[in-house]
């Protein structure tokens, strides 16, 4: 069994790992992409192994990606249709797909969001994972504010985030 555990995660290191530079309204965007799905979204390069293995190339995941952001920031666009793969724990992957889930134009408070995934009392928890959700924008972790609807931190900056939920006639 060693082996093959071994072997898998040698081949998910060896996947190529794509990634292009995209300008957003507000800033610069990372794509990160495979051969079959996102990988991350981010508005600074990724700092880690894979990130310095990774390839300034792009490929038809990432095309598609700059085109489906391209229409969402010029408002032709509600919703991403991408094959994602966000790697995270089981918590955070459960947080990641109820945000996949909050729709163009609403924004939840960490409390919902929390009861969402069936847990009330994981605001905090809730709130961690939000915060480290590495496909920004396509899977919205911007529509989650506070309780008492302010803004709360965001990778991308405030700025962004507010940017963001004008964009979407939040606020």
């Amino acid at each position: 069994m060693a082996k093959l555990r071994d072997a898998t995660i040698m081949e998910y290191f060896m996947k190529p790992l794509y990634f292009q530079e995209f300008s957003s309204p507000f800033g610069q965007i990372f794509i990160y992409a495979n051969n079959k799905a996102i990988k991350a979204l981010l508005f600074k390069p990724w700092q880690n192994a894979l990130a310095n293995n990774a390839i300034e190339q792009t490929n038809p995941i990432i095309d598609c990606c700059h085109q489906q952001l391209t229409e969402y920031f010029l408002g032709q666009r509600a919703s991403f249709n991408l094959p994602l793969d966000a790697e995270g724990t089981e918590f955070q992957q459960k947080v990641w797909q109820k945000l996949y889930q909050i729709p163009f134009g609403e924004s939840w408070s960490y409390g919902q969001l929390a009861r969402a995934i069936g847990n009330k009392n994981a605001s905090r928890a809730v709130g961690a994972a939000n915060g480290k959700n590495p496909i920004s924008i396509i899977v919205p972790c911007h529509r989650v504010i506070g309780a008492n609807g302010s803004l709360t931190g965001y990778a991308g900056g405030l700025a962004a985030k507010q940017w963001l939920l004008k964009h979407e006639g939040i606020l």
